[in-house]
């Protein structure tokens, strides 16, 4: 591509590098210049105007930009792509879901060329239908054709967007001599609900390990959540041992991510369980919902991942809480 300034008499056919006033308007970038325009930059005193044009082998910005969006979905489900404007083009969900990306994939897409250029949500982040996973963004009028070539061989399917896979959930609420624990289960029920999952049934029981057994037993949901009244404490605490009673075992007590470190994960079965922690009962971002998408989607969750959400995982702090994490 030639970009520069070039007299008026030789702009016909180039695009406008930037937007110019003109009477009675203004000129924007990006536009193909015709006689019509030209005139109307003589009539605001200019002898030469700064263009761009493409060369042999070069693919215009909107062209480009969809190349790279096509090859990044690469047709995955539940990914669609926005129309090309000005050198970008949005991935969008088309539903609720976990984003996954080869981040290899699209560090090497990146560095193809500095005028091709894609950013993303971070991997694993939770969707909902209408939300922007990716934009691809030309930042120059045109780019040659081998540089989008390579940049589309490296990013080919690099972005995915798993789909929630259970359809229900139960609910275990337990209470002790102060009350029930069941604050909180609207805060759930959302959640479950923008993972197109349904809320089954909320089953109370005493906050102790047989009780608890009976109902992980019994719940008829394809996942089944734990809201204890006392909080779990460690690793054979009351809702860790009830899940092992009830023939079960637990992957891991405790997680790096804050508000949410108290959370527990297990099977039952071939069902997943997760004990969730007391700020699950609040709709705010907590470590329960990274646990709770990925699962819902799909996608494994091992003691192992959990204990790599460590980095990011300091959400949010809380000004009113009895401890502050940090002195005052």
């Amino acid at each position: 591509m030639i970009f520069g300034p070039v007299p008026l008499a030789e702009a016909a056919g180039a695009i406008l590098a930037h937007s110019v006033a003109v009477p009675g308007g203004r000129l924007r970038k990006g536009l193909l210049l015709e006689p019509e325009h030209l005139d109307q930059l003589r009539g605001a005193g200019l002898s030469e105007v700064t263009v761009a044009r493409l060369e042999d082998g070069d693919v215009g910005e909107d062209d480009a930009a969809r190349h790279l969006a096509e090859a990044l979905a690469d047709g995955a489900p539940g990914i669609r792509l926005g129309a090309p404007g000005t050198g970008r083009v949005n991935l969008i969900a088309d539903g609720p879901g976990v984003v996954q990306l080869d981040a290899a994939a699209i560090h090497a897409a990146n560095g193809s060329d500095p005028m091709i250029t894609i950013a993303t949500v971070p991997d694993m982040q939770q969707m909902r239908r209408g939300g922007m996973i990716a934009t691809v963004k030309i930042i120059s009028y045109a780019v040659p054709e081998a540089a989008i070539s390579a940049a589309c061989a490296a990013a080919r399917g690099a972005v995915r967007l798993a789909a929630p896979q259970l359809a229900s959930a139960s609910l275990i609420v337990t209470e002790t001599a102060a009350g029930a624990g069941d604050k909180g289960v609207a805060a759930i029920a959302a959640r479950l609900e923008a993972l197109q999952t349904d809320l089954a049934d909320v089953i109370r029981v005493p906050h102790e390990p047989g009780a608890m057994a009976a109902a992980l037993q019994r719940a008829p949901g394809d996942l089944v959540l734990i809201l204890t009244a006392s909080a779990t404490s460690d690793s054979h605490d009351t809702g860790p041992a009830a899940l092992r009673q009830a023939g079960g075992h637990v992957i891991r007590f405790g997680m790096p991510v804050d508000p949410g470190n108290l959370l527990f994960l297990g099977h039952l079965g071939p069902r997943p369980v997760i004990g969730l922690p007391g700020c699950a009962r609040a709709p705010s971002l907590n470590g329960a919902d990274w646990v709770l998408s990925r699962v819902i989607c799909g996608i494994e969750v091992s003691a192992v991942d959990i204990a790599g959400m460590g980095v990011g995982g300091l959400l949010k702090e809380i000004p009113t809480r009895p401890m502050p994490r940090r002195g005052r």
